[in-house]
């Protein structure tokens, strides 16, 4: 008789020799589970076990493996989902209905998995990273941070696949084994390779070079922006009718969703008409253009709002509506064929005081603030530059900038804690707008941007509920685009963001008011300027602008103006 051959007399040995128990057998395959193991005494005595002990919630038809290693914090399954023996799962885990964790793979720290998940044998998914910038110090004692893996419906993950902290796996994704995914995969992605790429869409012909959106998605893409283009065409004469008052004057919502009187309405109302290549109806250009240049204060050069005016004893460098009514205000100018009065003193002062103004901004807390007021330094050297004189006030700008540059993420400013990348990526939108897409020069740091975009869109989930405004669109698509032109560095990613963002502006429009800044708000001009804009940019990433009948003029407008 052969070593270990159990003997026929005894089944229930020769059965457990061969490790053919049905205990044994679902530990490893443990899609063989029937009812009545799910409602075993055995399994329930697991479940409620782990309820105690590891925070979890289970729907009744989830099954955990007895060899299962459970250490979580808390953890979720839904219903028909299952975690086979040896594997381990630890952190914070949920895991929705119809997915399933076979052997020895393993799920740490802050993972969030949608409907009909697959993750095969001895995958890594990896929901925290440890801390190591500090040189000083051992990387053991500095700790971890967390932002969270979430993997969206329908996504096979194969064997060996590792999967890192802050990644988003798209809907219907397939992760190849092996493959190691440090950044978000879009949805429909099949990806492969260390670091993973895509090496195609589903749906696509196999080996087919990535494009960014598949066939199928482009066309209903196209679709959504000639309907906006439609719709837009035909109705802004009548989303600014709807937002002027029996006098002429044009009052909208702002950004605060309050009907506030501003000069700036006048100027969204002029640049709307300007994008169709018009004038709002019924506007007097050459009284609207002398009400414009009223506005400019002589001896700063600055436009202080006249219906919103800055506290007594504020210089005006220190009021933000005086310095965006730079480029409001000058803009609107320039879209009626006309130009600012008077030259800019405020910006045209020696490098050391610009120097001292530049390092006193608030970049620790406030980036998006400071990079406004770059945006308008630089905005008034171009109306300097180009109707009156100018120094080396620019020279000096950029000269800072190249200097103060984070070397890691290319933007200006810090994260805070509260708002994480939000601040100095807006910020970077702000600041970049008014100096190196203004004059043409190169971003520093292009492929550094893009990802640090990334990660705040990522971080925001797209934006949802209050974060869904035309701003934090805006801050996230002007920048992928400027920093695209210098680099084909994920490109896919950044057609696939503009692709669907798009599509979701598109359905925003509503018929005769135009588009509201944020959820929940009043259509207005400020929204409608705005999201047209948006809308633009994601086009033409896309290479799509030309589909729709408009082109954003004044403070949106994509042409290089340079130094004249």
């Amino acid at each position: 008789m052969t070593l270990n051959q159990p003997t026929p007399d005894n089944d229930d040995q020769a059965e457990y020799a061969l490790g053919n128990t049905r205990h044994d057998m679902l530990q490893w395959l443990t899609w063989e589970r029937k009812p009545e193991d799910i409602g075993s005494p055995e399994q329930e005595r697991r479940k409620r076990g782990l309820e105690r002990h590891a925070g979890g919630k289970f729907a009744p038809t989830s099954y955990v493996a007895n060899d299962a290693r459970v250490f979580t914090e808390s953890l979720v399954m839904g219903e028909n989902s299952w975690i086979a023996g040896y594997a381990l799962v630890r952190g914070h885990v949920e895991i929705g209905a119809h997915s399933t964790v076979n052997s020895y793979a393993c799920i740490s720290g802050r993972v969030k998995c949608g409907e009909g998940v697959r993750i095969a044998s001895h995958v890594t998914i990896v929901g925290f990273t440890h801390n190591f910038d500090d040189t000083t110090r051992p990387i053991w004692r500095q700790g971890v941070s967390e932002e969270g893996i979430t993997i969206e419906d329908d996504v096979w993950i194969g064997a060996n696949a590792v999967i890192l902290d802050g990644v988003t796996v798209g809907k219907g994704s397939v992760i190849a084994a092996g493959a190691v995914v440090s950044r978000d995969v879009p949805p429909m992605s099949v990806v492969a390779g260390v670091p993973a790429r895509i090496v195609r869409k589903r749906g696509d012909a196999e080996g087919k070079a990535p494009a960014g959106i598949g066939r199928s998605a482009r066309s209903r893409v196209e679709t959504a922006i000639v309907k906006l283009g439609e719709k837009a065409a035909a109705q802004w004469p009548d989303v600014l009718a709807r937002n002027r008052d029996g006098e002429g004057n044009y009052l909208s919502v702002d950004a605060s969703n309050k009907p506030r009187p501003s000069i700036r309405h006048l100027c969204d109302a002029i640049e709307i008409a300007a994008a169709f290549d018009a004038v709002p109806e019924g506007l007097d250009r050459e009284a609207a253009i002398e009400r414009l240049q009223a506005v400019q204060d002589p001896e700063t050069g600055l436009w202080p709002d006249p219906f919103q005016p800055p506290e007594p004893g504020t210089a005006l460098r220190d009021n933000g509506l005086a310095l965006y009514n730079v480029l409001a205000v000058g803009y609107a100018l320039e879209c009626l064929g006309a130009a600012p009065l008077h030259r800019v003193e405020a910006v045209e002062i020696a490098p050391a005081e610009l120097i001292a103004w530049l390092d006193g901004l608030a970049w620790r807390d406030r980036a998006w603030s400071a990079g406004s007021v770059v945006d308008a330094i630089g905005t008034a050297l171009y109306f300097n530059g180009r109707y009156h004189t100018t120094g080396t006030t620019l020279e000096t700008l950029f000269g800072w900038l190249a200097l103060n540059v984070d070397p890691i993420t290319g933007l200006w400013g810090m994260a805070t804690r509260a708002e994480g990348l939000l601040q100095p990526v807006n910020g970077y939108y702000r600041l970049t707008r008014g100096t190196y897409a203004q004059f043409g020069v190169p971003v520093p740091r292009p492929q550094s941007n893009i990802d640090a975009v990334f990660a705040y869109y990522r971080a925001y989930k797209g934006f949802v509920g209050a974060t869904y405004t035309a701003c934090n669109l805006l801050d996230t698509i002007h920048p992928l685009w400027l920093a695209g032109k210098q680099t084909s560095y994920r490109h896919s990613h950044i057609e696939e963001l503009a692709g669907n963002e798009v599509q979701r502006i598109a359905g925003l429009w509503i018929d005769g008011e135009g588009l509201a800044f944020a959820t929940g708000h009043r259509p207005g001009l400020q929204g409608t300027e705005m999201w047209l804009s948006v809308a633009w940019l994601m086009a033409e990433t896309l290479g799509l602008a030309h589909l729709l009948p408009y082109r954003p003029k004044g403070v949106h407008r994509p042409e290089v103006v340079g130094r004249q």
